[in-house]
């Protein structure tokens, strides 16, 4: 994108000198010869950032930085001045100047600085597409791939029926959230929605804690209590990990999906119930069936709307978004103002595999926004491992056959090239320690 910069300084050499080095840069320049002359200019039209000198006749640069940022906050105010001193420097910083630039000011020095705030700009840019695009938001869901707006859909199509519904995907993958959409996108939104994770309780509690017991129906058992399937009543109820129901007990559920009723635990009383079952699964329930593990019969009774979840690494479109809304939320739920995140990291991220789905993506997040100190994100707020995948694709550069010595010099020195030099954060991401590192250098005559 090609910025717009508004040079301000009422000598004429240096105004003449300043707008050449800027726009030899690449920018689009325009240039003013007084804070008056400025502001008219602010009212016909904005600026990305404004380059004005400290001492100028009627209004000097402090002033005039302050009724830009009155105007508009966003700017990038850079003030110049051959009269520098701390007291200025700090007037200026206080009062929102991105530099404060002691002239002459060398045509290297400016550009750097201009540089810098282009790559500021961008990135606000793109954090600003970012919080549009979490308008791709479904019941507390985040994406915007093909895929998941084909599951948006799904929810709002089956989220009426009575029909049990069968999540399958890997782990961290969201299957939770998307039950929660099922049941509050329903007609039963105003009812309860109840879980149970089959695999988070020894076996003989599943059944006392799904149909509830009669009070001495065991030795523990001081009163008479509800199970899950009747607190359930008229909402919906979510069995997590269902291939981790006991077999025994598999019967047991499979005649209240079809009657519809059942007993508590110690009574022969039939409890009749409305309730909406979705049961979650991130094993092949296929696998479980041919080894003896799960029944065929109450696998086709769950399975009647199936939904799966793809892996984060099949739909990586969504992960923009997704890191905006984590740093979002992570920026409420700790008081924190996290802007965004750089967005040569955010090409890491797009690198990466995410064994660990969704949820090992917003862990990396709120552990970043909790622990920065900065407004934007970047590769040092998170593990060097996320690297790897950029050094990686360097290595398309191996030429094969290729001596094993050579391959590890050259993995050693482009994984040190992708950090820049820190041996530290390379030995991280190589799994090898520091001084490895140090020995190879000095074996290969390379000083450090």
């Amino acid at each position: 994108m090609k910025y717009s910069v508004l040079v301000v300084d009422d000598d004429r050499l240096v105004n003449a000198f300043i707008t050449e080095t800027v726009t030899r840069a690449g920018y689009e320049c325009v240039s003013v010869y007084s804070g008056e002359e400025a502001l008219e200019k602010f009212n016909r039209r904005t600026f990305d950032i404004v380059l004005t000198d400290f001492r100028m006749k009627e209004m000097d640069g402090i002033v005039l930085l302050q009724r830009i940022k009155e105007l508009n906050p966003e700017v990038e105010v850079v003030i110049m001045t051959a009269y520098g001193t701390i007291e200025n420097a700090v007037k200026a910083v206080k009062n929102q100047a991105y530099d404060f630039l002691q002239k002459p000011v060398s045509p290297d020095h400016l550009e750097h600085v201009l540089s810098r705030i282009a790559d500021k700009l961008q990135i606000k840019t793109e954090n600003e597409i970012l919080k549009k695009d979490l308008a791709c938001k479904f019941q507390n869901i985040i994406g915007k791939s093909k895929m998941m707006r084909e599951i948006f859909d799904q929810i709002q199509t089956v989220a009426d029926a009575r029909s049990t519904v069968m999540i399958t995907g890997a782990s961290g993958t969201g299957k939770e959230l998307v039950a929660r959409a099922i049941h509050f996108t329903s007609h039963r939104r105003d009812n309860p929605f109840i879980k149970l994770n089959c695999a988070a309780l020894p076996e003989n509690l599943v059944e006392a804690e799904l149909f509830g017991y009669e009070k001495g129906a065991f030795t523990d058992a001081k009163k008479t209590n509800r199970g899950r399937f009747e607190l359930a009543d008229g909402g919906t109820l979510l069995l997590d990990e269902i291939s981790e129901m006991p077999l025994n007990l598999q019967s047991k559920l499979l005649r209240v999906i079809q009657e519809r009723e059942f007993e508590r635990v110690g009574s022969s009383t039939t409890i009749t119930v409305d309730v909406r079952i979705i049961a979650t699964s991130n094993r092949n329930l296929k696998e479980y069936i041919a080894v003896g593990k799960f029944r065929e019969d109450l696998f086709y009774r769950l399975n009647v709307i199936p939904v799966y979840l793809p892996p984060l690494n099949d739909r990586k479109e969504d992960i923009p978004v997704l890191v905006q809304h984590f740093i979002e939320k992570y920026n409420e739920e700790n008081l924190k103002s996290v802007k965004g995140i750089d967005p040569s990291t955010l090409k890491l991220f797009m690198k990466y595999n995410w064994p660990g789905n969704v949820r090992e993506l917003e862990n990396l997040v709120e552990r970043a926004v909790v622990t920065t100190q900065k407004d934007y994100l970047d590769e040092d707020d998170f593990p060097a491992e996320l690297a790897i995948g950029q050094i990686g694709e360097s290595l398309a550069g191996l030429q094969v056959p290729m001596k094993l010595e050579e391959g590890n010099k050259y993995l050693i020195l482009k994984t040190l090239e992708k950090f820049n030099g820190n041996k530290t954060r390379a030995a991280e991401a190589l799994g090898i320690s520091t001084r490895t590192i140090r020995n190879k250098l000095y074996e290969y005559q390379i000083k450090e």
